[in-house]
């Protein structure tokens, strides 16, 4: 896989995964269903989706570079703070747009 496939691969990713928490929220972690999640819940498992993110990426830099560079705290608060922005529609429909689109049809 060449490095070009790998970020393409890795930011698809990292946009569904910082969604998921906001879009589905009768279910935790896409398999157990739950009948409504707190903002906490969401928000955990939005984190948790985000350190799984991060792992994929290390293994994704490991696999198609070959080595993996050492990074300090600076790259991580940018990484969280981009994947915010990520499930940032996610979060838009969650909160605000879902209650309206179910008024609008009933």
């Amino acid at each position: 896989m060449s490095v070009d496939q790998a970020v393409w691969l890795l930011l698809v990713t990292a946009v569904i995964l910082a969604n998921i928490p906001w879009i589905l929220s009768n279910r935790l972690f896409i398999f157990i269903k739950v009948p409504d999640k707190s903002f906490l819940v969401n928000s955990i498992e939005w984190f948790l989706y985000f350190i799984l993110t991060g792992i994929f990426a290390y293994l994704l830099e490991s696999k198609s570079m070959g080595h993996v560079q050492a990074q300090d705290w600076e790259f991580y608060t940018i990484t969280l703070f981009m994947f915010s922005i990520f499930a940032f529609p996610g979060f838009i429909y969650r909160y605000n747009l879902r209650d309206h689109f179910q008024k609008r049809v009933s």
